[in-house]
C-alpha cells in the first residue's frame, strides 16, 4: 500500500510536471471566470483557489475534495466548473443537475474515458475497455447472473455463510465479547461474495489465496491512479503481479470446470455458459475480468453499507426495537428460514439501508465525459468537460432530505417518501443507464446478514460513532468500529 508520504510526493511531481506544462496558457485561463461563445451559450462559472487557480486547485481538491466542492457549491451554486491541471470538472448537484446526467445516453455522456484507471485492475476488452456494443452485451451477460432465480439460489449460501462465520467468530466462551464490526463485517462479506460469485473452487481451496491477491488490486487504485494509472509506483506493481496471479487461479477453475464437465450455481457458471450475440462465449481474460469487476463492485459496497448500518441501529433504540419486531413478525410467517422471500418482505432493514446510503456513499463522485453538449438550467455544459454528480452531497443537501445529519430511516417511509419527492433525490446506486447491477443482491446480503445477528445476538455500541475517511478512492468507517455481543441463549 502507497503511504501517505509516497502519494502526496507523487501529487507534488504532477503539481510540477503540470506546472511547466500549462505554464504558457494558465495566465490567460486564469482570468476568466467563464467561458463563453459567440453564440451567446452560458457556461457554468468556474470556481478557483489562490493566486494561480490551474495548480492551486490541484492542491486543494487533492488535500479534501469535497470540503473545496463544498466551498464551491456555497459560492457559485449547484452547478459550476473547477479545472484541475488540463481538465475541466462540471459538478451537477442536486437532483435537478443530476437528473440531466442520468438521463443522457452513453453517445451524449461516457463513463469509460473517467474510469479508464481500472483497467489494470479489470483487464483489456472489459467493462470500461471495451467498445460501447460490446460493454452492453457484458452487461446483459452479468445482469443475467442477478436475476431474481439467480439471486434466489445465492440465498441460501449467504445464509449457511454468515452462520459459520459468526459460529466461528464470535464465540467468546462467556458468551459476551468485543469485535471491530467493519473487520468482522469485511471478512464475511468476501466470504460470501467468493462464494456466490466466484464460485465454490474459490471459495473453499483457493479463498486466502484470492482474498490476498483481491487486497493488492484493491490497494492499487489509489488516488493517484486516477491520473496516472501506469506510474510505476510500489502499489501499481504490487497491483500488476495480483492481477496476473489471480488470472492464473481463475484460468485453472475454468479449466477443471471444463474438464469435468461440472455445474455450479454461481456468476462463475453463468459467464462459462453466455454468449455473445455473435453466438461466441466470453474469451477468459474477459471472464476473469468480470468477475474481478462483480467481487469490486459488491464487496465494498455491501461492507461499508452493512457496517454503517449496524453502528446507527445499535444506537437508536426506537428504529432498533422496530426492526427487531419486523423480524418476529418475519419469523413468525416464514418460521427460522432466511429465505428470498422473507427478505424481501423486510422493509424496514431496507430502509435503514437506504438512509445509510443517502449519509454514507461509498463513491464520493460519479463521472462522465460529455460527448455532446449538455443543457443543465440555463447553463450548457461544453464536449469533453467531465461531468461530475455527487451522492454524499446531493444526499446531504437540506432542500432535498430535511435534517440531513440526522440518521432517520423513516424519511424512506411513506407518507414521507422525500426520496420519491423530485427525480434523482436519491441514487444511492447510481441511477440512469448505469445504475448497479447488483443492487438487489446487496439487499439481500446485508438483509441476511444483519436478521442474523438480530436473531442472535443482543449487540451494543463501545466507544463514540465513527467517521467517514475520505483519504481513499472508496469512504469507509474509520477505525475502531467497536461493539459488544451478547449471544443469545436458546
Amino acid at each position: 500500500m502507497m503511504t501517505d508520504l509516497e502519494w502526496w510526493t507523487w501529487v507534488l511531481v504532477g503539481v510540477a510536471l503540470g506546472s511547466m506544462l500549462i505554464l504558457g496558457v494558465s495566465q490567460w485561463l486564469g482570468k476568466r471566470k467563464t467561458i463563453s461563445s459567440s453564440k451567446g451559450v452560458v457556461y457554468p462559472p468556474e470556481y478557483g483557489e489562490g493566486v494561480w487557480p490551474m495548480v492551486t486547485n490541484l492542491v486543494a481538491f487533492s488535500a479534501n475534495p469535497l470540503a473545496m466542492v463544498r466551498r464551491g457549491q456555497e459560492k457559485l451554486g449547484d452547478v459550476f466548473t473547477i479545472r484541475l491541471g488540463p481538465r475541466r470538472m462540471t459538478f451537477m448537484l442536486g437532483p435537478g443537475p443530476t437528473e440531466v446526467m442520468f438521463r443522457s445516453t452513453d453517445a451524449q455522456m461516457d463513463s469509460s474515458e473517467p474510469y479508464s484507471f481500472s483497467v489494470p485492475v479489470f483487464g483489456r476488452n472489459v467493462v470500461y475497455d471495451s467498445p460501447l456494443e460490446e460493454r452492453y452485451q457484458h452487461f446483459r451477460i452479468f445482469s443475467g447472473g442477478l436475476r431474481a432465480d439467480k439471486l434466489k439460489s445465492y440465498v441460501p449460501k449467504m445464509v449457511e455463510e454468515a452462520t459459520m462465520y459468526f459460529d466461528k467468530t464470535w464465540n467468546d466462551p462467556s458468551g459476551t465479547g468485543e469485535v471491530d464490526l467493519l473487520d468482522s463485517l469485511s471478512e464475511l462479506i468476501v466470504l460470501t461474495a467468493s462464494r456466490c460469485l466466484l464460485g465454490r473452487e474459490v471459495r473453499e481451496n483457493l479463498f486466502v489465496s484470492v482474498n490476498n491477491l483481491l487486497h493488492d488490486l484493491d490497494m492499487g487504485m489509489q488516488p493517484i491512479s486516477i491520473l496516472a494509472p501506469y506510474l510505476p509506483i510500489p502499489a501499481h506493481r504490487l497491483r500488476d503481479r495480483a492481477r496476473k496471479e489471480i488470472s492464473a487461479i481463475f484460468r485453472g477453475v475454468l479449466e477443471n470446470r471444463r474438464a469435468k464437465g461440472v455445474k455450479e450455481e454461481d456468476l462463475l457458471q453463468v459467464f462459462i455458459d453466455a454468449r455473445m450475440r455473435d453466438g461466441k462465449p466470453l474469451t477468459d481474460d474477459q471472464i476473469v475480468g468480470l468477475l474481478i469487476a462483480a467481487i469490486f463492485g459488491g464487496q465494498h459496497t455491501s461492507a461499508i453499507t452493512s457496517t454503517w448500518t449496524g453502528l446507527h441501529l445499535i444506537r437508536d433504540q426506537q428504529v432498533l426495537s422496530k426492526v427487531i419486531l419486523e423480524q418476529r413478525n418475519i419469523q413468525e410467517e416464514f418460521g427460522e428460514e432466511l429465505n428470498f422471500e422473507a427478505l424481501l418482505k423486510m422493509d424496514l432493514i431496507h430502509v435503514c439501508m437506504k438512509e445509510t446510503l443517502r449519509m454514507y456513499p461509498p463513491l464520493v463522485f460519479l463521472l462522465r465525459k460529455v460527448l455532446e453538449p449538455r443543457e443543465v438550467g440555463k447553463y450548457t455544459i461544453p464536449v469533453n468537460d467531465y461531468a461530475v454528480v455527487s451522492p454524499q452531497i446531493s444526499g446531504r443537501m437540506s432542500t432535498v432530505f430535511p435534517d440531513p445529519e440526522k440518521w432517520d430511516p423513516s424519511r424512506f417511509l411513506s407518507p414521507r417518501s422525500e426520496d420519491k419527492l423530485m427525480p434523482f433525490a436519491f441514487f444511492g446506486f447510481g441511477g440512469g443507464r448505469h445504475s448497479c447491477l447488483g443492487e438487489q443482491f446487496a439487499y439481500l446480503q446485508v438483509k441476511t446478514i444483519w436478521s442474523h445477528l438480530l436473531r442472535n445476538f443482543v449487540i451494543e455500541p463501545v466507544g463514540e460513532l465513527s467517521t467517514p475517511n475520505f483519504n481513499g478512492m472508496v469512504v469507509f468507517p474509520n477505525h475502531p468500529c467497536r461493539v459488544r455481543y451478547t449471544r443469545k441463549k436458546l
